[in-house]
């Protein structure tokens, strides 16, 4: 006996589900993720099926028969109830354009409740067809309208006994062949859906193998992306320390000029404790120089001509004072910027070894 393999005349993807045996209102998923789920047609026996293969279970096998509803419970949701299988299927899908062509668009092809329609016309039209020609394409029930007889068979003369061995026998023969037929189409009906788990199982498996590889070639580019930005990044860190180590050179010539203003302050400080001596040593003498005016005058002009000269050295004091701060906290914020940009380099040349060496195993294993 050969058989034709069944042809796919439909096929989307949707989310398998089956309701609860024990509850009857509860949905129990099928898979993890979205399954294919098709429409085929065996030409063998004239009839359509619904099949949906997760990995290599057949998720879905349900022969379409002209008393079944396809019912869309929402806009992305649809169910049928199947009487052989004892169970009811539902889909759910992506967007309601999978389930249902929208009304009035005849530019997009038959979705799935659409066809279900299709198909079921098309399953009440072919039983109609194989009812009227049961008696020509079946063999098991055209030999009985050629090889039993009528009454004569129960006579009981020579002749009558020879025509009642020959229709026992023929009775035999065949029951015997519609045994052989039933269990030829059994084992035909079997091994089709092996093979298609097989088939399924193969397809799903490429797909996955497809879809890692362009997800592994995604990452190698996402991978060379980061690779040139982290170099990028530590190009303009090593500029980074570079300025940072040319200011520091500047830095320290700027501590040359914070020794000769230590030097100046300390020769300020000297002088200033000098004058403040000749102050006092001016003061004591004042009260034995005021006989003659011009004298007192003159001492006097002398006396506030120090006071000034005191009072600005003071204020050039606080001057060298505070220049002397700023360049001390000037100084540190250099350094530690300079500690900084250093460990931020350390961690992005580790973490670009390591980009490179993931980067080298992926090529490897590719």
């Amino acid at each position: 006996m050969s058989t034709t393999r069944e042809q796919p005349i439909f096929s989307t993807r949707a989310h398998v589900f089956q309701i609860d045996p024990a509850t009857k209102r509860n949905w129990i998923p099928a898979s993890k993720h979205a399954l294919t789920v098709s429409y085929f047609y065996d030409a063998t026996r004239s009839v359509y099926r619904i099949i949906s293969v997760g990995g290599t279970k057949a998720i879905i096998n349900s022969t379409i028969t002209p008393n079944m509803t396809f019912t869309k419970t929402s806009q992305k949701f649809g169910q049928w109830a199947d009487s052989r299988a004892n169970t009811v299927y539902g889909l759910g899908f992506a967007s309601e354009q999978h389930l249902s062509q929208p009304q009035g668009d005849s530019s997009l092809p038959l979705q799935f409740a659409e066809k279900f329609q299709e198909v079921k016309e098309a399953a009440r039209v072919a039983r109609e067809k194989c009812q009227d020609k049961t008696e020509l394409t079946n063999p098991a029930l055209s030999i009985p309208s050629h090889q039993v007889l009528p009454s004569p068979i129960i006579s009981s003369n020579g002749p009558g006994e020879d025509k009642l061995f020959r229709s026992q026998s023929a009775d035999v023969e065949i029951s015997t062949e519609k045994e052989r037929l039933k269990k030829m189409l059994s084992e035909g009906s079997v091994s089709e859906v092996q093979w298609e788990a097989e088939f399924f199982s193969l397809q799903d498996n490429n797909s996955k193998l497809v879809a890692a590889l362009h997800e592994a070639n995604a990452s190698v580019e996402q991978w060379k992306k980061e690779l040139a930005a982290y170099q990028e990044e530590t190009e303009a860190l090593r500029q980074r320390v570079a300025e940072l180590e040319a200011q520091g050179a500047q830095d320290s010539s700027s501590d040359n000029n914070k020794e000769e203003l230590s030097q100046s302050l300390e020769e300020l400080e000297l002088l200033l404790k000098a004058k403040d001596e000749e102050i006092q040593l001016l003061k004591s003498q004042r009260c034995g120089r005021w006989e003659a005016e011009g004298e007192r005058e003159e001492t006097l002009q002398k006396l506030q001509e120090l006071e000034a000269r005191n009072a600005e050295l003071e204020q050039r004091l606080q001057l060298a004072e505070q220049s002397l701060a700023e360049s001390l906290a000037q100084r540190d914020r250099v350094q530690h910027e300079v500690t900084r940009v250093a460990e931020i380099m350390d961690v992005k040349i580790f973490e670009l070894s390591e980009l490179r060496q993931g980067l080298a195993k992926l090529v490897e294993s590719n």
